[in-house]
């Protein structure tokens, strides 16, 4: 249902704000044909008059046409009112005790029988299980004094009870507090329990059966005449009890309980969706969740729905537009099927006032720009199927064309956790001011949606991921290609951990967030969201859970493994089951063996020192212990230098022996010590030998 307001604030500026809308009670009542009031009450299904309109026995009520207006009953019990939301209110008349001097009676809160006698009886629905007293919402009360007043079960355990008094200085005083202490006639108690029956008891303090008797304390208190215990809605303590009302009162009187209902034939939901035919949740958009009062469970609507989920098609979408008189909107509001989209709740729950202050008062933005959903859908042809570039675990990447022809990739994320989203705005304003050849240029961004969407410079020829293993396995990847892209991913980020102000941890260093262009210059994609990736991972990160800019060393590690051996940081060796690249290499090391692994191209053309170099500094960056790890910049060079000397080796001749050696004099280490104890060492694993 896509219905569209527009409000204008003042003559040009549009501002979008969150426009909340009423659950309006517009229930789809009964099935066709069967009635949905009596008298004054209505009558929501599952209950139902009679047994045609009801769910069943247990919603089954009565009508009584004696009254003017109608009543409506369960069993003796009158309903005043019925909510889908698991609730209903119900009259109990409080009839009097007097006493005449008899120390115990039971009491019958609804009826005396034909001779005038108050029976031993009970308070219950009758055959119906659909009802409970609610222990959250009723308090057990007791009138008169002396007097005590309690309940059982229909275990005839006891449930709750209280005495109350009234000392004779008291009596009758009209300026006493209105509190329901039990010092002034009236006393309370809550009940520790859901109750579908109850019996009370009243027991009269006021004489003592026995003449030579030691006179008890109440002998000195006041007396009524009549006494009360029954249950009542908690709030009639606070609003109608009061002293000069209720002390020495003679009379019956009505008091409103409130029931929780629910479905009962079932233990719960995951039990009651067993059986499609009798499962009570009707609606397509309902949802079950369970008794919190003990068996059963109860429905409602989904979120963005209203009515009544007991029927076919009662839940309804809710117009969240349509309230703007109530809920003033100085925006665009766009009702959806369960929901609206409200952009300036969006824009600002994702930071957007934030982003611009810092926008206005940090000076230069780097051409960094706040878009519109209409000019990113737009750009993607509404996320049209042939501008998908890539998928993700976490989200999905388009190509889209500004309104200026500028090709642009645009990343739509699926979700994002509320601690990131606070910090959004300031991780924005700190990446638009990064300016590196080889960083992916982050242009703008879009907050007008959940999850934020990123507007990315275009990298053309996709990621250094696919470049290594999407291709097949006997085409050539130059070895220059290979330096060349370490080198420069390297630098970029060193760039963002030395440089860049505050420094960057990027948290995702992986072959796939490296992208290429035409010539095949290296551009990191710096991540929003710190995620990691199997195979990457450092594995003081999984036993901190604190990154640090040696988790993208240990990272970048595994990215160099791959430019060597052209295989997978987890890939398939042989055996039944993912292997560990680093794993495998470190035990290939360790058997001197590790030249097996790199991919052959690299073994014909890399001279003998450089992968010698080469294999020790990804040694380095792999190590378990994080402070073993060379800083990236450190890298960068390492890399830089290398390149250099693969590209221009000199002659053995006529080289200077000092500087050649300046350059591949690399410390001896003890491999069979430093890596025996690798977490996954296994010099057996054939994986590692393939």
């Amino acid at each position: 249902m896509a219905t569209t307001t527009l409000c204008l604030q003042g003559a040009a500026l549009v501002v979008l704000i969150v426009c909340l809308a009423p659950v309006a009670p517009a229930w789809a009542q009964q099935p066709a044909g069967c009635p949905d009031k009596c008298g004054n009450t209505s009558i929501p299904y599952p209950f139902g008059i009679g047994s045609r309109c009801a769910r069943d026995f247990n919603f089954r009520l009565v009508c009584n046409h004696a009254y003017s207006p109608p009543r409506l009953f369960v069993s003796e019990v009158e309903l005043v009112s019925l909510s889908l939301d698991g609730e209903a209110r119900a009259l109990i008349n409080a009839r009097n005790y007097c006493s005449d001097g008899t120390t115990y009676i039971s009491y019958n809160a609804l009826r005396r029988d034909s001779q005038g006698q108050l029976p031993l009886s009970d308070v219950s629905f009758g055959r119906s299980t659909a009802y409970r007293f609610s222990a959250a919402r009723n308090r057990f009360v007791v009138l008169g004094c002396p007097v005590l007043g309690y309940l059982v079960d229909a275990e005839e355990y006891y449930v709750s009870g209280c005495i109350s008094m009234c000392r004779k200085s008291q009596a009758g005083d009209d300026h006493l507090s209105s509190r329901c202490t039990g010092e002034r006639g009236c006393c309370q108690n809550t009940i520790p329990r859901p109750l579908n029956f109850y019996k009370p008891y009243i027991l009269s303090l006021n004489k003592s059966a026995e003449e030579n008797r030691v006179e008890p304390i109440y002998h000195r208190l006041n007396s009524t005449a009549c006494n009360y215990v029954f249950l009542v809605e908690d709030k009639w303590i606070d609003t109608t009890y009061s002293y000069r009302a209720y002390f020495n009162r003679t009379d019956d009187f009505d008091v409103l309980v409130v029931l929780d209902w629910a479905i009962r034939n079932v233990r719960n939901c995951r039990v009651a969706k067993r059986n499609a035919t009798k499962y009570a949740c009707r609606s397509e958009w309902s949802e079950c969740f369970d008794a919190s009062d003990g068996v059963g469970y109860r429905c409602r609507c989904s979120n963005g729905y209203q009515g009544n989920p007991y029927l076919d098609g009662g839940c309804t979408d809710i117009d969240e537009c349509q309230h703007l008189d109530k809920y003033p909107c100085h925006g665009v509001c766009t009702n959806l099927l369960g929901g609206y989209k409200t952009k300036q709740r969006f824009f600002e729950q994702n930071g957007g006032v934030i982003l611009q202050q810092q926008m206005h008062s940090g000076g230069g933005t780097g051409g960094f720009k706040i878009f519109s959903t209409e000019e990113l859908e737009k750009a993607t042809n509404n996320s049209a199927a042939d501008r998908v570039l890539g998928h993700g675990g976490h989200g999905v990447v388009y190509k889209g064309v500004l309104e200026d022809n500028m090709v642009v990739a645009i990343k739509k994320s699926k979700m994002m956790e509320e601690a990131q989203t606070k910090e959004f705005a300031r991780e924005m304003f700190i990446l638009s001011q990064i300016n590196h050849r080889n960083v992916v240029k982050l242009l703008g961004c879009c907050l007008e949606v959940e999850v934020p969407m990123l507007v990315y410079e275009f990298v053309s020829n996709g990621t250094l991921y696919h470049y290594i293993h999407g291709k097949e396995p006997t085409t050539d990847i130059a070895l220059d290609n290979r330096l060349r892209i370490a080198a420069k991913s390297a630098e970029a980020l060193a760039y963002m951990h030395s440089s860049a102000s505050p420094p960057i941890l990027h948290g995702d260093v992986k072959t796939a967030n490296i992208l290429l262009d035409d010539k095949l210059n290296a551009k990191f994609e710096i991540a929003t969201l710190v995620q990691g990736t199997c195979g990457y991972l450092d594995p003081e990160y999984l036993m901190t859970c604190q990154l640090t800019d040696k988790s993208d060393v240990y990272s970048f590690g595994v990215v160099l493994l791959e430019l060597l051996t052209r295989k997978k940081a987890l890939y398939f060796g042989g055996s039944e089951e993912d292997r560990s690249l680093v794993s495998c290499f470190m035990t290939a090391v360790r058997d001197g063996r590790h030249e097996e692994l790199i991919d052959s191209q690299v073994r014909n053309e890399m001279t003998e020192e450089v992968l010698q170099e080469i294999t020790h500094l990804v040694m380095r960056c792999v190590s378990m212990s994080g402070e073993e790890r060379p800083m990236m910049k450190e890298v960068a060079e390492k890399l830089e230098m290398l390149r250099r000397y693969q590209l221009h080796p000199w002659d053995k001749g006529d080289a200077n022996p000092e500087e050649k050696q300046s350059l591949l004099d690399m410390e001896q280490r003890n491999v069979d010590q430093k890596f025996r104890h690798h977490h996954d060492y296994d010099p057996e694993n054939p994986a590692c030998r393939s």
